[in-house]
């Protein structure tokens, strides 16, 4: 277990946020086996277990109270792309699935390209594609 990263998110409905994220490709972790509505997915190459509890599940063992998300961002979860068109895809993806793009595609600095969205929950993402050959050196 040494090593792993696992990313812990309280949600309001724990099936809206499995159906938002599975339609963003993110797949689900089958060794997870949940009481009480939470879920696991697995995200990208790295194997980034993402967990996802209802909001009384997460305050239960986060001794604190959960934040609204939608008010403040206290981070942002940012996607390694491929592509300029699988940023696009993120974002289209993202708003089928019923989040919101809160900064649309577009190319930053000569050398990324990216977006922002954010899940129902108003958790914060970006999709980000490097273009490393264009990177300014120094």
């Amino acid at each position: 277990m040494s090593g792993e990263l696992w990313l812990n998110l309280p949600v309001r409905d724990p099936e809206r946020a499995k159906v938002f994220y599975t339609q963003l490709g993110f797949r689900l972790n089958e060794q997870y086996a949940s009481q009480d509505g939470s879920f696991s997915l697995i995200v990208g190459d790295n194997q980034v277990v993402l967990m996802f509890f209802p909001e009384s599940t997460f305050k239960g063992f986060d001794g604190n109270a959960v934040s609204d998300s939608c008010l403040g961002t206290e981070v942002l979860f940012s996607l390694g792309a491929n592509s300029r068109d699988e940023v696009d895809e993120f974002a289209l993806k993202a708003e089928l699935a019923g989040g919101t793009v809160f900064n649309k595609p577009g190319e930053k600095d000569g050398w990324m390209y990216g977006c922002g969205f954010a899940d129902p929950d108003g958790h914060r993402w970006n999709a980000l594609y490097m273009d490393i050959s264009k990177m300014p050196q120094g």
